[in-house]
């Protein structure tokens, strides 16, 4: 059994309990950046992601987040540029991650999956580190559930396609598939 790869854990007030009985079966791979493509460096003590997740957004920090500073989101983890992956909810909990969603006929994403995000954009590339701790934290999460296989692996724009891009275009799928594939040999 492969260790957890959490190298830090916050506590979102943004989830709740799954419905009772519920399966996880899914992973949906998002990103993001606040403000939109400015990067932490990896020093920093100071994450707006990590306001938002937290509910502590402050909305006069940068013009862009006033839209945002209420909102009431977070996801299981996040991977930074530099690989550090922080887990922000439980993933026997539901993370307020997916939105107004559906996959494979069924609505409601949140309930039944596990969200991370990815610090980036829809089109800038995403690092080395990132792929490597993501193929990593996702080796885990399909042996903690087996449900997840690689074909329940979807980004945000497969469940949310008429709302949401992301990862978008940047995000590597077939390099991201053949590391989970030669993880698994």
């Amino acid at each position: 059994m492969l260790p957890c790869p959490v190298d830090k854990v916050r506590h979102s007030p943004h989830c709740d309990q799954r419905p009772a009985g519920t399966e996880i079966n899914l992973l949906v791979i998002h990103n993001i950046s606040l403000p939109a493509g400015d990067f932490v460096p990896d020093n920093a003590e100071q994450r707006a992601v990590d306001d938002l997740f937290l509910g502590r957004l402050d909305p006069k920090a940068h013009p862009s987040f006033a839209s945002i500073a209420a909102l009431r989101v977070s996801a299981h983890c996040v991977i930074w540029r530099n690989g550090a992956i922080w887990q922000y909810v439980p993933f026997a909990q539901r993370a307020w991650h997916a939105g107004v969603s559906s996959y494979a006929g069924r609505e409601r994403c949140n309930d039944f999956s596990i969200g991370i995000e990815l610090e980036g954009t829809d089109n800038l590339p995403y690092t080395e580190a990132q792929y490597q701790r993501l193929t990593e934290l996702t080796r885990w999460l399909m042996q903690q559930y087996p449900a997840i296989t690689p074909e329940r692996i979807v980004g945000h724009q497969h469940i949310a396609p008429t709302r949401k891009t992301d990862p978008g275009p940047a995000f590597d799928w077939p390099r991201y598939r053949l590391a989970l594939q030669e993880s698994t040999l």
